[in-house]
């Protein structure tokens, strides 16, 4: 009887153990703060919405989100602590102990189970680990995210690849062993992916380098046929060059390689393709721009404070070369005044920065925005992602663009993977950067419209102070809206997701007269719309 009795008492305490389980609810990830926790150290709690890994350097950073680099999602500002993201990126953080495993940054966690021992540090007890895994990603490039393409063009920045020689000062391999392990790394990347036109930066000894990477690239890919696009430069040539390496079955260049010297040489090209099957051109520009780093930065190349860090000056000057280049270079008889150009590269400045602006006030469009909103990265630094790694387009260039993605196999790898700390041999971590893919259907008769038109979703606008959009926040599927002005600034957004039965949700404009976009992130599209207030 005595036993019975026990384990009655064992099972009522197990089950109200289990039934006083205390979960944390957020009803805004994106701006919920880990302040929140005040009321739970000590205890063992357990979050209701997916937990994100955001840097895996010295331990785990987590959050309720993915914490971005403030001057990729908003305007730099004076100082750079005005800027929103900055206070919502501490306010969020929190420090995971306990973790058992490898875990790549952008891996979420279902159902973290957790003890918290204070507003920004958690212990780890159990969770389910989902996506962004090398599995996931070693089966392919995200062809749902680059749609029906002909043509894929990739760009990346390769750390310095050296095929000649030995790195100095800590800038590529200082052994030919690891340069064999570089080699490996990035041949089984650029297989993978295996684009029509590769642009790369980052390149040292010249075409020797080039040609080696083309090399790797047929004995990969059956029925391949790269080749380079020769600058001329010798074996032993300077750091971080452009150059392009492309299959010579589905493209040819056109004219003349285009150098542009304009601050920093070597590191801005551009040239004309012409698409072998049917004829239609397109002017491709790679660029590596200057880095916030380094010496000597004064005047306006000195760090301002406004998150944009040093030589913004020189970046901007570097941007209007491209545009002032694209604009004489289009008028060329030899490439038929070709008005459709695709920009990319390492330009070192995040989205919302000063040269990526110049380019959008010149008419250009950002192509990682338009197609993934606030999501996009190909770069991580400090716990904190973002894109500095472009694909810009013209307006004419636009609607024959099919999709755009970072493949993500080297911004959420530790650092301990790289071909001088370590013996992987696999595609992961060849860089410090993500490649970026573009996928292109060209077809020149097609005309740029900024309306979505290839969807059910509408955004309508009229006289009134509202906007009724129809068709974004229905199905239980989580949306967003977000609207800008016209200089890229954020004015208002939805504060969580909304879910509504209904197929309408009407919204405020804002009470300003100007011109606004508002973008609505529906199901993992963006559907931009712009209206004016008057």
């Amino acid at each position: 009887m005595k036993t019975r009795f026990s384990l009655f008492f064992w099972v009522l305490f197990a089950s109200a153990g289990l039934y006083a389980q205390t979960h944390i609810k957020v009803d805004n990830p994106s701006t919920w703060s880990t302040s929140s926790l005040q009321d739970y150290i000590g205890q063992t709690v357990i979050f209701d919405v997916p937990i994100y890994v955001c840097s895996n350097s010295s331990g785990y950073t987590v959050s309720t989100r993915r914490l971005f680099t403030p001057t990729n999602q908003h305007i730099p500002c004076i100082p750079q602590s005005k800027n929103p993201f900055y206070q919502l990126n501490a306010d969020g953080a929190m420090s995971l102990s306990g973790v058992s495993g490898y875990h790549r940054c952008g891996e979420k966690i279902y159902n973290l189970k957790a003890k918290v021992n204070g507003t920004s540090s958690l212990s780890f007890i159990s969770g389910e680990w989902r996506g962004n895994t090398r599995a996931e990603l070693e089966a392919g490039i995200p062809e749902e995210d680059l749609g029906d393409y002909r043509l894929l063009i990739c760009t990346m920045n390769l750390e310095y690849y050296l095929a000649a020689g030995t790195g100095s000062g800590g800038m590529g391999p200082s052994t030919s062993a690891q340069h064999q392990k570089q080699r490996t790394k990035i041949r089984k990347a650029l297989a993978r992916i295996a684009a029509d036109v590769y642009g790369f930066v980052e390149i040292e000894s010249g075409d020797v380098a080039l040609q080696e990477i083309a090399d790797d690239l047929n004995s990969s890919l059956s029925g391949r046929s790269y080749t380079i696009i020769s600058d001329g430069s010798s074996p032993n040539g300077t750091f971080t060059k452009a150059g392009f390496v492309y299959d010579a079955k589905k493209v040819e260049p056109i004219g003349k390689l285009q150098e542009i010297n304009e601050k920093v040489t070597n590191r801005k090209k551009m040239i004309c393709f012409k698409e072998k099957e049917t004829g239609e051109y397109f002017i491709f520009s790679v660029n590596h721009f200057k880095a916030k780093s380094g010496s000597g930065a004064a005047g306006g190349d000195a760090n301002q404070n406004d998150g944009q860090g040093q030589f913004n000056a020189t970046r901007v000057a570097e941007a209007q070369a491209i545009i002032n280049h694209y604009t004489a270079y289009s008028k060329q008889a030899a490439i038929k005044r070709e008005k459709d150009i695709l920009i990319m590269g390492d330009l070192n400045a995040y989205g919302k920065e000063d040269p990526i602006m110049l380019f959008l006030k010149n008419g250009m469009l950002d192509l990682h925005r338009e197609f993934h909103a606030d999501t996009s990265y190909s770069y991580q630094f400090g716990g904190l992602a973002g894109y500095l790694d472009h694909a810009i387009c013209s307006p004419t260039l636009f609607p024959q663009v099919t999709g755009v993605c970072g493949f993500h196999i080297n911004s959420d790898e530790k650092d301990d993977y790289t071909y001088d700390k370590s013996s992987d041999n696999t595609m992961f971590r060849c860089s410090d950067h993500d490649p970026v893919l573009v996928g292109l259907k060209l077809d020149s008769t097609l005309n740029y419209d900024p309306s979505p038109t290839i969807n059910t979703v509408e955004v309508m606008s009229d006289n009134t102070a509202e906007l009724t959009i129809r068709n974004a926040f229905i199905d239980g599927t989580d949306s967003y809206y977000a609207i800008y002005d016209i200089s890229g600034r954020p004015i208002a957004w939805s504060a969580k997701p909304i879910k509504i039965e209904s197929n309408l949700e009407v919204i405020q404009k804002p009470t300003a007269p100007g011109v606004y976009i508002i973008y609505i992130y529906y199901q993992g599209a963006v559907y931009p719309h712009k209206f004016i207030v008057r």
